[in-house]
């Protein structure tokens, strides 16, 4: 079971709202370092590993800051990303360009910055050397295919996923960075996302170990830099268990010295790209109750929408709902909690049981630290909200103010009507 719990109380919250109102997304600073040390702890054994933060989960300088104190480094999936990853002093092998139909202005930024460059499909090779040319170490993402079963409702199947490389490939696209005097080497795989079974972190590992033994005895192509992806899953309902890092540190490195240290090929550098567990468990969607509806069903409506939170309506996600005053009163209403899009999956719950709710009331809706507040959009004129961090003193900062109706507004032209 994981305790649902917000990190501040009810009265210091109506005195946040006082400054900065809702909605808005608070992040726990003293959490996110907690769990960046989980993660580097579980791979200490390890003769280098790094973990690239993946920046689209929560795209902000001063997160992003923040994961720098605690040794992390980027991964990147776009040109504004690559820029906040400089922005907050990072560069050189701390950061990673993973491809994704990428146009050349992100691999030039790219190979500005010193970053690793991780290739997503071999027609890329050419199009890198015409328009940046190649960086120091090139990696390459695997895509296993039926090769590896246990995809998801976020990624996929593997064969059915749009990234990387088919092992034929893999083998090709060495061969030809090499003759085109490339020297150092990495390999990447991306296959599983929100994944709460260790396991698959560790047959994840073993499939590429494989994967580095085979390009040495084949192509004599030295490896040095494994990325074994994210995927990491948190446990957004509470009667899931987080992920047993400790285990899978160990699975890992039971994996690595038999196949990779008993091929003399040691030492191997690992690294993760860790977006969702690190940042998702830290962060809270704070809301009002503007309305309450009763027909066929009960409705809450709060000020916060899908614009804010996508997940619950494009995944079927489950997220765990506060109400502030009400923790310990029984879940005795069912309600459908809602935002105000005209879109009937603007739903952040559906036959929810929760405490009788009233106009006015304070909701927080838990795990929002990643994929939340970075998925915002403004269909239907709808702002995205600010973006507050909780700092260990217990003092708030606004990382990102709210947008207004100027912002909204200031890529159209009125003169002309």
């Amino acid at each position: 079971m994981t305790e649902k719990k917000v990190p501040i109380k009810k009265a210091q919250l109506e005195e946040i709202i006082k400054e900065f109102p809702t909605p808005f997304h608070l992040y726990a600073e003293e959490e996110i370092r907690k769990n960046v040390r989980r993660l580097q702890a579980a791979f200490s054994w390890a003769p280098q590993f790094k973990e690239h933060f993946a920046v689209k989960a929560t795209p902000n300088p001063y997160i992003l800051k923040i994961l720098r104190e605690e040794g992390c480094g980027a991964d990147c999936s776009s040109l504004a990303e690559l820029i906040i990853a400089e922005k907050t002093g990072m560069k050189g092998d701390d950061i990673v360009l993973t491809s994704n139909v990428t146009p050349f202005e992100e691999y030039q930024k790219a190979r500005e910055l010193g970053a690793i460059i991780n290739i997503d499909d071999i027609s890329h090779i050419p199009y890198l050397e015409k328009h940046a040319g190649f960086s120091e170490l090139l990696s390459f993402r695997y895509n296993p295919g039926p090769l590896r079963k246990g995809g998801n409702a976020i990624i996929g199947e593997p064969e059915e996923a749009k990234y990387g490389l088919t092992r034929e490939q893999i083998f090709e696209a060495y061969k030809t960075a090499r003759q085109k005097g490339v020297c150092r080497f990495g390999i990447h795989t991306m296959v599983i996302s929100n994944e709460l079974d260790g396991n698959y972190f560790i047959e994840t590992a073993k499939m590429m170990f494989d994967l580095v033994v085979d390009l040495y005895r084949t192509l004599d192509v030295r490896i040095e830099y494994v990325n074994l992806g994210g995927g990491i899953g948190i446990p957004y309902r509470p009667e899931e268990e987080d992920v047993d890092l400790e285990l899978v540190g160990k699975g890992i490195k039971k994996a690595y010295e038999e196949k990779i240290v008993a091929n003399g090929l040691h030492p191997l550098k690992i690294a993760m790209e860790s977006g969702r567990m690190i940042t998702g468990p830290c962060g809270y969607l704070v809301a009002t109750v503007l309305h309450k509806k009763e027909i066929y069903k009960n409705y809450i409506g709060l000020d916060a929408c899908m614009a804010n939170l996508m997940r619950p309506a494009i995944y079927g996600a489950y997220h765990h709902i506060t109400v502030m005053g009400k923790e310990d009163w029984p879940r005795d209403y069912t309600y459908d909690v809602t935002g105000s899009l005209c879109e009937n999956n603007d739903k952040f719950a559906i036959n929810r049981e929760l405490p009788k709710i009233d106009i006015g009331d304070l909701v927080v809706i838990h795990d929002t630290g990643a994929h939340g507040h970075a998925m915002g959009f403004n269909y239907n004129g709808k702002l995205r909200s600010a973006e507050l961090l909780l700092k260990p003193d217990g003092s708030v900062e606004m990382i990102r103010r709210a947008e207004t109706m100027d912002d909204y507004f200031s890529t159209l032209d009125f003169s002309w009507l």
